[in-house]
């Protein structure tokens, strides 16, 4: 027995059938029998049995992350299971309504949908195991789109069923911003049905239905000879936010092509949609720019401890896009400057104002570098690195970094930022800074958004809401909460300390929309969780530092407020090590 429903083995009564699918979400097993009805009653694990007694499951904590904007199951007893397996067909289907021709690109829009479409049939295909249906007109899961409208009036009615209280039926979730990536999920005895309006809205829609389907799928689909009893559900679900990502530092220590796509790959199951990549720093330079040889040829070649570095090519660095796209996760590519550039000044000694190359550095001081800002060739420097990289990164934004600079006065800094953000623009991309740049009073250009990394103190918070004033949007990644690089206690094997200790707890407690005073929830683009990589140096430290703090980033990103609770999350979280573990992902114990 595997926990799914077998036609070759007796079958139970429909109602424990019910339970053990809702419960299989999690894949853990459960044994001693106060566990198991514990486990039962809060749908945080499975269980490979039911035991007569156990409790009816506890609708208002299903095992998913994110938490859906409303979910609503049967009453117990009621709503008969879809039987899935390893032949149940996957179709597609667009609305007429949903991308109508018109002259300005809709046809080929339309076409570009379809085609999206079949490649996320195809996921799921392989996901399940999938083999040729048996019979064509058997029940099936459907992947449609449709028109925005119906999935608009879906959301208004999943807001007013929530009530009034904060954070439910605001504008984050009613406005029509993220209709792109809302989606339905429905199932029943007839269907497995995902709705949206955009792509991205039915991938996620998938993520939810791979939750909602055992942790052993991870591994090789359904078997030949299994059919899975899928409980029935209704799901509507759209984003609080619109950013919700990660940083990845390359730079300390140098993740190639293939971890990258890993980190990716774990980052989409989670509906996480921005990935940070700080390719610049003081120990490497990341990724080769056409007529800036030394970058690569000097600046890539240390790492923190005086690894062996490395760079991207062209091409890898194209192959990343790529394959985060497919996952409708957005690059967004971080130069930082004019401080943190050791490497580029060791590699072009006329970035210097002495015009000496400076040596190499392999340690993990910081503050210490800086472009010359007076030196035309620095300005040179900035327009070909923007250019070459804006070209191959489809996203709107460019990261300037800007943080950590204390050779230069705040007017020479202020100078800098103003030589470089026409040049950003110029090359069709929106500015983006850390924090620091909103104390020099800089004008900000529309579309200018801060990343707040600080933790917050009177001074900083007077700063940021002056940005306010002057247009910035925000991205929200404290140190103190969401740092992934810090400890998780004093007995952590790797990570720092300066902002932490920090506990899965603590990151996963606080209230973006109470960070910093005076900033409303409005000018809250997102946040994103930085992982810097200091005492990170293979993939195995990567996935330890960020799970499972960067799970409950993700909850933060895109659960409606009321949904958010220690208590509740925690039982949620509780459910997924089993995935974890079929996923292979070398995760910090849960408490």
């Amino acid at each position: 027995m595997t926990g799914t429903t077998a036609h070759h083995v007796d079958r139970w009564p429909r109602v424990a059938a019910w339970i053990r699918g809702i419960l299989w979400i999690g894949g853990a097993v459960c044994l001693p029998v106060l566990v198991c009805a514990l486990a039962v009653s809060v749908l945080a694990v499975s269980v490979l049995a039911v035991r007569a007694n156990a409790q009816a499951p506890d609708a208002s904590t299903p095992a998913l992350i994110p938490h859906p904007l409303s979910i609503s199951l049967p009453d117990a007893g009621n709503g008969a299971p879809f039987l899935l397996d390893s032949r149940t067909p996957v179709r597609v289907h667009v609305s007429p309504a949903s991308t109508p021709g018109d002259p300005d690109g809709g046809d080929a829009e339309a076409a570009s949908d379809a085609r999206e479409l079949e490649r996320l049939a195809t996921w799921l295909r392989d996901h399940l195991g999938h083999r040729p249906p048996a019979n064509g007109q058997a029940p099936a899961v459907h992947l449609e789109l449709i028109a925005e409208q119906a999935l608009q009036e879906a959301l208004f009615e999943a807001g007013d069923g929530l009530g009034p209280s904060p954070g439910v039926g605001d504008a984050a979730i009613r406005s029509t911003e993220h209709l792109d990536e809302a989606y339905l999920l429905d199932i029943d005895q007839e269907a497995i049905r995902i709705r949206a309006a955009r792509p991205a809205g039915l991938f996620y829609g998938l993520q939810t239905l791979r939750q909602w389907l055992p942790a052993d799928l991870e591994r090789s689909g359904i078997p030949g000879n299994v059919v899975l009893e899928v409980p029935p559900v209704s799901i509507v679900d759209a984003p609080r936010f619109s950013w919700r990502g990660s940083m990845l530092d390359v730079a300390r220590h140098f993740f190639g092509v293939e971890d990258v796509s890993r980190y990716v790959d774990l980052m989409a199951l989670y509906k996480l949609n921005r990935l940070h990549l700080h390719l610049s720093d003081d120990q490497g330079w990341r990724v080769d720019i056409p007529g800036r040889p030394a970058l690569v040829r000097v600046g890539a070649q240390t790492a923190v401890g005086g690894g062996p570095g490395g760079y991207y090519t062209t091409s890898d660095y194209e192959y990343i896009v790529r394959y985060a796209a497919e996952r409708f996760i957005t690059i967004v590519p971080e130069i930082d400057m004019p401080g943190h550039t050791n490497a580029a000044l060791a590699s072009i000694p006329e970035l210097n104002c002495d015009g000496q190359a400076r040596p190499l550095y392999t340690g993990m001081n910081v503050g210490f570098s800086t472009l010359c800002v007076d030196r035309e060739e620095t300005y040179e420097f900035v327009e070909d690195v923007v250019r070459e990289i804006a070209e191959r990164t489809p996203g709107a934004w460019f990261h300037v970094g800007g943080d950590e600079v204390q050779k230069l006065s705040p007017e020479e800094y202020r100078r800098f930022m103003l030589r470089i953000q026409p040049i950003v623009a110029r090359h069709g991309k929106q500015f983006l800074a850390w924090d620091e740049v909103a104390e020099v009073g800089l004008p900000l250009p529309d579309g200018a958004l801060v990343q707040v990394w600080r933790p917050q103190t009177a001074e900083t918070g007077r700063h940021l809401r002056a940005a306010y004033a002057r247009g910035a949007r925000f991205i929200l990644s404290p140190a103190n909460h969401i740092y992934l690089d810090m400890k998780y206690d004093a007995d952590s094997r790797i990570g720092l300390t300066w902002a932490g200790p920090t506990s899965i707890r603590k990151a996963y407690e606080w209230d973006p929309a109470t960070l910093v005073a005076g900033i409303p929830e409005s000018a809250i683009e997102g946040i994103e969780a930085p992982l810097w990589t200091e005492t990170a140096e293979s993939m195995a430290d990567l996935e330890w530092l960020a799970f499972p703090r960067l799970v409950g980033v993700a909850d933060l990103g895109w659960a409606a407020r009321n949904h958010l609770g220690w208590e509740s999350y925690a039982l949620r979280l509780a459910a997924h090590t089993a995935r974890w573990r079929a996923l292979n992902i070398n995760y910090y114990p849960l408490p």
